[in-house]
């Protein structure tokens, strides 16, 4: 007669409780500053209104960037959603970057750090987001 064991259900990669401590930090960080700007982009915030005439896309744009913002903040403080909702807010932050980068000018330093700190949460929270997508 065999005897099979349960396997437990696979864990995050994590090195422990004081990781999983420091990655909800930043998870929090990046959702407040975050949902601050897709607020000041949705509420029609003058400088929003007037980056957005420069960049020359029109205002709909700001509202889906803002749009994109605030969601992709809400699901950063969401356990099940937080590598999405960081995958999310990696492609915004690719394109802030972008932006600043090839269109408007200024530094990208602000942009770039959000674009770090999205992609450490995204790679730290994969298990998640395979889970979350069946595999």
């Amino acid at each position: 007669m065999s005897t099979t064991l349960a396997t437990p259900a696979p864990r995050e990669r994590s090195s422990g409780k004081a990781a999983n401590i420091a990655l909800w930090v930043l998870q929090v960080a990046a959702a407040a500053m975050l949902g601050m700007a897709g607020f000041a982009k949705l509420s029609g915030s003058p400088d929003m209104v007037g980056l957005f005439d420069a960049l020359g896309a029109g205002q709909w744009f700001r509202y889906l960037t803002g749009s994109l913002e605030v969601l992709g903040a809400v699901l950063l403080l969401v356990p099940a959603l937080a590598g999405a909702g960081a995958l999310l807010l990696l492609g915004v932050m690719l394109g802030a970057v972008a932006t600043h980068l090839f269109v408007i000018g200024g530094n990208p330093g602000m942009a770039l750090v959000l674009l770090a700190v999205v992609a450490t949460i995204a790679w730290a929270r994969r298990e998640r987001t395979l889970r979350l997508l069946g595999r």
